[in-house]
């Protein structure tokens, strides 16, 4: 899965990554080290024809749903389902959208100690990610889920589930409502992609929301190094 995870960067940079318009109605987001669920998060999406930046709360609330106590518990799709599942099946056929992120944190049972070692994936060029999403409107209300798929290479020692990672030159076809068949784009991320992220130890504090702050995605000198995962 996906329960955490950073995005950092401001929104005038994100406009020329994507090349998207501002559509943020300057609801300026603070570099965020500890994205958690039904925080608001950037978005990239396709309105009217035109490729957008927005803000999204991350936790997805079907239209057709009475309130929106529940989207935390919808805060990943799995690709695996998601065309079946009545809460994803019509965004993902109508409203898919990118999620820029630094990198995304999973915990993994520590072989020295007690307790859970936490860890930081991420690009080591520090380039950005773009996570594929679904978003819904509701009353108002933009919310989005990450769509994730089985974990490959070291980072399966970790997890299970990663978010899937669309590659820049998919990103189009991701955001494209006229394709009937996303999931086949991508199932997979290409392994350059994959090729190159780090695995990388960091401090237990990014365990508790209320910590926030870059040193939450540094090494952690007392662990390991870091490793790529291919």
């Amino acid at each position: 899965m996906c329960g955490r995870y950073a995005a950092s960067r401001r929104p005038d940079d994100l406009v020329v990554e994507f090349e998207a318009e501002d559509a943020t109605d300057h609801d300026v987001l603070p570099a965020d080290y500890n994205v958690a669920p039904t925080k608001e998060v950037h978005a990239v999406l396709v309105r009217y024809g035109v490729r957008q930046l927005r803000v999204l709360t991350w936790g997805l609330v079907p239209s057709w749903a009475p309130d929106g106590k529940d989207a935390a518990k919808r805060i990943n799709a799995r690709i695996e389902t998601v065309a079946q599942r009545p809460a994803f099946r019509s965004a993902l056929r109508w409203r898919r959208c990118l999620i820029p992120a630094d990198g995304w944190y999973e915990w993994a049972v520590a072989a020295d100690r007690p307790g859970r070692q936490p860890y930081f994936i991420t690009p080591v060029d520090g380039s950005l990610l773009a996570f594929a999403g679904l978003y819904e409107r509701r009353a108002g209300l933009l919310t989005c889920t990450i769509v994730t798929t089985t974990a490959t290479g070291a980072l399966a020692s970790v997890h299970d589930r990663m978010p899937v990672v669309v590659d820049r030159a998919r990103w189009a076809s991701w955001l494209d409502p006229e394709l009937v068949d996303p999931p086949a784009l991508v199932a997979m991320p290409p392994a350059h992609l994959l090729a190159g992220l780090e695995l990388r130890p960091v401090g237990a504090e990014v365990g508790n929301v209320a910590n926030n702050g870059p040193a939450l995605t540094a090494f952690h000198a007392a662990d390991p190094a870091p490793q790529t995962l291919f």
